[in-house]
């Protein structure tokens, strides 16, 4: 039994406290306990300005990138025993473990190599300039610089590594030093991580510090530099975001909440269609990867009418076949939920949803004496204009079947009721019901997911988070926004219009003088 340290201020500091209790979901054996005191903050963001910021920003993004690069393959050296601990204490396959583990060595890859396309400079240059003035004398130039602030990073269970990864390839590109917070029930993985990070002394000392417990009071500190990136339930988003203080100094938050994400089946689509057959596997794998525990899971099927027992038929199938247990057996495919809090609100939820809904698979029942298992549950509505349906997620192994008329309009209507989504998923080859689909949600969401003939066996599914495309969502689902290229950088960068004689602005700013 391991009681989790935090690494602040250049040293692993013991927390205070009454424990959290850390478990293994699948035997309910305890494997350490996180305590919630005895950090300084202050100390803690004093060290990240004074001391890790100024090393970070002596960098040029080039060289930042490098960074990045030899952090993801000291990682990726460990991956066999990161792998372990995923899978007694996430609940996690090992396939489940990979997609968080490599999700995360594969974002830090991904931002160095972004990094090495970059000027050997310390600002970005945002477009082109721009005449101000009666002659090009007078010029603008717009440029990004490094905020000397502190990245404050709030992660979920759900993905200790990949969360985290994702996090800190963005800010640590900018310049900006992290404090990064671990969800607790998954924190076994998080610490090794953070242990791995430091011992490599790959980052300068002050870029990188991880919290163990938690981060009460800390964002009573933070300051008009400093951006709060939160991951988890709308409840505790809104709490952060009306923080007192931070909104007294505008502190920069982004936020990525709730999501009762979509997926839309066209009424083109045929049976024994490569799209279906599409449409059928990525339902089953959001389902039942991290056992439905994905912020991008799909919770809500939409299905014409005419196609309902059909699709419901098949995706039972499919779902019987998947074997839930052990995840440390290798032809288990589903492990348990996180926590008992979770297969308790898990539980719940269901309940709830069938209070609308006819169980076609499934349900709330307990299917083992030990562990936090949950069956795969798949509902089918009874009422799809059922406000419960469109506001309640169900962060676990369920989804709601939703017949719809066939209609674009209708679709629209019901994927939006939503409020607001990370991703949803269309499959159609219907080039005019696609075109329409998307300009109608696409307000409400942060990506959508086009699946199609053309598409089968060639993409990644909906609940892959790619770098190169933006991961948030606005409404309930957040309103934040990460990732998406150079465009993840953009909370810890400032950007400022530089406005003076053309020949000093260029020579210093403009695309080609080294920015």
């Amino acid at each position: 039994m391991i009681s989790l340290q935090s690494y602040v201020q250049g040293r692993w500091v013991a927390g205070t406290g009454d424990p959290k209790t850390l478990h293994d979901p699948a035997t309910e054996a305890v494997l350490g306990d996180v305590r919630p005191g005895g950090i300084d903050f202050a100390g803690v963001l004093a060290h990240a300005r004074a001391v890790g910021g100024p090393a970070l920003r002596a960098l040029t993004f080039p060289q930042r990138g490098e960074l990045l690069k030899a952090l993801s393959a000291k990682i990726h050296e460990h991956r066999d025993e990161l792998l372990e601990i995923a899978t007694r204490n996430g609940g996690n396959t090992r396939g489940d473990g990979k997609f968080d583990l490599d999700g995360c060595t594969g974002t830090l890859a991904y931002y160095a190599q972004l990094a090495s396309t970059l000027p050997p400079a310390r600002h970005l240059v945002d477009g082109d300039g721009t005449q101000l003035g009666r002659t090009p004398r007078f010029w603008g130039q717009h440029v990004h610089t490094s905020r000397p602030g502190v990245a404050v990073h709030i992660n979920a269970f759900n993905f200790p590594a990949w969360g985290m990864g994702e996090k800190m390839a963005c800010a640590l590109l900018a310049g900006v030093p992290v404090v990064e917070k671990a969800g607790t029930p998954s924190a076994l993985l998080a610490h090794r991580l953070a242990q791995i990070v430091v011992d490599s002394k790959i980052l300068p000392e002050g870029a990188f510090q991880f919290l163990a417990g938690s981060v009460s009071g800390l964002l009573d500190l933070t300051t008009a530099m400093d951006t709060v990136a939160f991951t988890g339930s709308a409840v505790t988003g809104a709490l952060i975001r009306g923080n007192k203080n931070m909104v007294a100094r505008n502190v920069r938050v982004t936020l990525e909440a709730d999501s009762i994400n979509s997926a839309v089946l066209g009424p083109d689509v045929e049976s024994g269609s490569d799209t279906l057959e599409q449409f059928l596997a990525n339902v089953t794998t959001d389902m039942t990867q991290k056992a439905g525990q994905k912020c991008t899971a799909v919770r809500r099927i939409f299905v014409p009418q005419a196609m309902l027992a059909e699709v419901a038929e098949a995706l039972v199938e499919r779902l019987r076949a998947v074997r839930v247990g052990n995840p440390a057996d290798g032809d288990v495919r589903m492990g348990p939920v996180a926590s008992a809090e979770q297969l308790k609100d898990v539980r719940a939820g269901m309940q709830k949803l069938q209070a609308v809904s006819d169980t076609v698979l499934g349900g709330p029942q307990a299917i083992a004496d030990k562990g936090y298992f949950v069956t795969p549950t798949l509902l089918r509505a009874k009422d799809a204009s059922a406000p419960v349906l469109h506001e309640l997620e169900v962060f676990g192994p369920c989804a709601t079947l939703v017949a719809y008329g066939g209609s674009v309009e209708e679709a629209i209507d019901l994927v939006n009721r939503g409020g607001g989504g990370l991703v949803a998923s269309a499959y159609s080859d219907d080039r005019a019901f696609v075109e329409s689909l998307v300009l109608g949600i696409a307000p409400w969401h942060g990506r959508i997911w086009l699946g199609s003939e053309k598409t089968h066996g060639q993409a990644l599914g909906p609940g892959a988070v790619l770098p190169a495309s933006i991961h948030g969502g606005p409404g309930r689902a957040g309103g934040g926004e990460e990732l998406g290229g150079l465009r993840g950088l953009m909370p810890y960068l400032q950007r400022t219009a530089i406005q003076g004689d053309r020949a000093v602005v260029d020579r210093a700013f403009g695309k080609g003088q080294g920015g």
